[in-house]
Parts: structure tokens; C-alpha cells; sequence
């Protein structure tokens, strides 16, 4: 069996790679477009094209000689394309009020023939030839980049290159993997039961973002939000008894998209905990929401409580726990294990700095880590202090999505 791990690595970009990469991206979103735009059609979903294969060998020939895209990465947004197609008739099938999807986000696909990868650095394919950013890694003391990233026992499988416009930086979501053979981690026999842990972190620009690093953005849930928003403005404006029942009829298909939207969500995040073997995922306690997120709409509010109610009874039927920590300071507080410095001047919008050591990294990301370094804290000292444990000096094995806590010594989170 595979185990697979990822990091998130803020790349170092000279101002031409930065201006390739611009250009590679505007050409990858054309061919997601494209493809997204011939899979499509507004009669029927079994009239719109799902086959991989058959797309690819429509529209392969044709993007390759209308972009300067290297032949894996035309594949790649293709790949993607098809698979948004698919997502979105499934939300059809069920009588959802869809559209076709539109690429706007600078992000693309990577694996290991469009990309090299290095200990320190990447050699990317770009449509101005290779361009080799170093990672940018935090100085010193161990962490998963040195443990996933650095380390000789893993190998590279895919990654997604990620641009923050917020922050005018690149970053690479990175995928490991090692088999068990090189992963043997006993640990002591202390009497407790290992934990596994994902953090989440809930946000308005991304509402879900997990400990391993995988993003779940908001984009499409606030545009269909403020499309649903539309339509009833335009029927209360009519006043008519035919637009009030018509009016009835869009608000229970919006009911019915979200929870299915909301659905979609907590299933995929509750596989991600199972993907990394997980035994506990960590929300913050969300009771005072509205006031730590002063810029989230009702609709976010209404999201984050039916993700987590969602996800707590979903998850107990794959063996994983659900749990809550309180939330004050995650947003503030670095995440490094061997840092902790929390300060209001750390985060500026979706950008983290440590004021103190100097890790940055998406804001929401450091936030999910924080939420399950706590719990593990808290459940670590919990143990600790139990009268089963004599002295109160028992270890207590507590892993967060890869990385360790160990009761001795504080080994790294995966992605710090």
C-alpha cells in the first residue's frame, strides 16, 4: 500500500519565470475553456461529451497547434475540464439549475512529465521553455518539507502550481509518496490508541482548507448564490401571484442545491481524512462565527454549520471522530511547531507572515494546521494528566495528517 503525503511550497520566482508562468496559465485556462465549451451542451446532459479519450482526440491536435502548451500540460487542462463537465451534470441529474463551468483561476496541473522535481527547487514547463523556481523553505529547525519534500524516501507524484493574486506568489501543492516498506513508525505501547488528525479551517474566499493542503474554494457556491439572489430580485420586482409561486419554487431549488453543494463538500473532505488515515477531524468551535468573520454573508454562516453537521455524521460511518477547539488566535498564530509567535500583524488577508521566524504561507492553511495542532495539544495534555497514566508521563502518539506530535518531542505537520 501507497502513502501518500502533501506540502505546501511557496516558490521563489525572478520576474521572467513569473511572466512565463502568467503566460502558460492564460494559455491553460484557453484549452479548459475550450474543452469545457465542446463537452457542453444547454439541451440535455446526455448530449454533452464525458469520454476522456474521445474528447482528447477531438480537441488535442487543435489546442496544441492554437497554444505553445507542452503536450502534457494541453492533456492536463483537458483532464480537468471533462471532470468539471461531469461534476456539474451530476448536480443536473438531480433537476439543480446548471451552467457551463468557466476556468478563471490561475492553477494548473502538473505530474512528473511536465515537471521535475528537485529537493530545492522545480523545472517547470512553461510556453517560453523550462523555468526552475527554487522552494522557498523555512530555515532551520525540521519540518515537512525537509521530511516529505527533501527526504530521499519519497518520490513526486503531481502537483498543482497555485497563483495569489492577493499576494502576487506562486505556490506548488505538492504530492509525495512512499510505500510502507520505508514508512515502518512503531510507536511505544503506551496504553492509548493513536490519533490521527485533519484540521479545517472555514474561510469566505476558500470554505473549507484542510491540514494536508487541499483547498476547497467558494468561488462556485458564491456564484451560484448571487445568481439565486438575482432571479428573486427579478420576480419580487414583478409582484405578480404567478412570480410569488415561481418565487416558492426557486427557493426550495436553492435549498436543495446547497445541501447537495454542502453534500458534495463534506464527502470529499471526509475521504481526504480516510485518504491520509486520519482518526479525528478538527473544526474550530463555531459558536461566535459571525463575529471572528465579520465579512462572511449569511449564506457562509448557513454553509459552515451544515459542512460540519454534515461531515459529523458522515464520518463516524468510515471510523473517523469529529471534534471542535476553540479558535481564538489560529488565525494569528504560526503554525511551525517550533515557533508558535502569534500576532495580529502575522496575517494581512489571505497571506500569513511570521513576524518572528518568517514563514509565509496561505493564511487559511496556517489557520487549519493551528486547529489541529490544538486539539492535539489539548488531547495530548488530556492524556497526560489521566490517573491511567501514573506518573503523568505516559507518551501519547498523536499524528496531524502525516506529520508527528509525539509526547517527547514535537516532530513536523505535513505541508509547514
Amino acid at each position: 500500500m501507497d502513502v501518500r503525503r502533501t506540502a505546501v511550497v511557496k516558490l521563489a520566482v525572478s520576474d521572467e519565470q513569473r511572466d512565463a508562468l502568467h503566460r502558460t496559465a492564460e494559455q491553460y485556462l484557453y484549452c479548459a475553456n475550450r474543452t469545457a465549451d465542446y463537452c457542453w451542451s444547454d439541451t440535455s446532459y446526455t448530449e454533452c461529451k464525458t469520454n476522456k479519450r474521445q474528447v482528447r482526440d477531438a480537441l488535442y491536435s487543435e489546442l496544441r497547434q492554437e497554444t505553445e502548451l507542452q503536450a502534457q500540460l494541453v492533456q492536463a487542462a483537458i483532464k480537468r475540464a471533462v471532470e468539471a463537465v461531469k461534476g456539474v451534470i451530476e448536480r443536473w441529474k438531480k433537476g439543480q439549475r446548471v451552467s457551463c463551468p468557466t476556468f478563471t483561476a490561475e492553477t494548473m496541473d502538473y505530474d512528473t512529465r511536465s515537471a521535475t522535481f528537485y529537493r530545492r527547487k522545480v523545472s517547470l514547463a512553461t510556453v517560453e521553455g523550462r523555468v526552475e523556481p527554487s522552494f522557498v523553505l523555512p530555515a532551520d529547525s525540521p519540518t515537512p518539507y525537509e521530511q516529505y519534500v527533501l527526504s530521499e524516501d519519497y518520490e513526486f507524484r503531481e502537483s498543482t502550481l497555485r497563483y495569489d493574486a492577493a499576494t502576487d506568489e506562486f505556490y506548488l501543492n505538492i504530492s509525495t509518496r512512499r510505500s510502507d516498506s520505508h514508512n515502518a513508525e512503531v510507536p511505544a505501547d503506551t496504553g492509548h490508541p493513536d490519533q490521527t488528525v485533519l484540521g479545517i479551517d472555514l474561510g469566505v474566499n476558500s470554505l473549507a482548507v484542510a491540514s494536508t493542503g487541499r483547498f476547497w474554494q467558494g468561488d462556485d457556491y458564491d456564484h451560484w448564490t448571487r445568481e439565486f439572489e438575482k432571479r428573486r430580485g427579478e420576480m419580487q420586482q414583478r409582484g405578480t401571484q404567478a412570480a410569488h409561486n415561481a418565487l416558492l419554487r426557486l427557493g426550495k431549488r436553492e435549498e436543495a442545491w446547497r445541501k447537495q453543494y454542502i453534500h458534495t463538500v463534506a464527502n470529499e473532505l471526509v475521504t481526504e481524512a480516510v485518504e491520509h488515515d486520519c482518526d479525528v477531524i478538527v473544526f474550530e468551535d463555531l459558536t461566535d462565527i459571525r463575529e471572528r468573520l465579520p465579512e462572511a454573508k449569511w449564506h457562509h454562516i448557513w454553509a459552515f454549520r451544515r459542512l460540519y453537521e454534515y461531515v459529523s455524521y458522515k464520518a463516524p460511518e468510515q471510523g473517523v471522530s469529529v471534534e471542535q477547539v476553540e479558535p481564538n488566535h489560529t488565525s494569528q498564530r504560526c503554525s511551525r511547531t517550533d515557533c508558535g509567535f502569534t500576532h495580529d500583524d502575522n496575517r494581512y488577508g489571505e497571506h500569513f507572515k511570521c513576524q518572528k521566524c518568517g514563514y509565509e504561507v496561505n493564511a487559511d492553511y496556517n489557520g487549519a494546521k493551528n486547529i489541529g495542532l490544538r486539539y492535539a495539544r489539548k488531547r495530548t495534555h488530556k492524556l497526560r494528566s489521566s490517573p491511567k497514566s501514573g506518573s503523568g508521563d505516559a507518551e501519547v502518539d498523536l499524528r496531524i495528517n502525516g506529520g508527528t506530535l509525539n509526547g517527547k518531542s514535537h516532530r513536523p505537520i505535513a505541508g509547514d
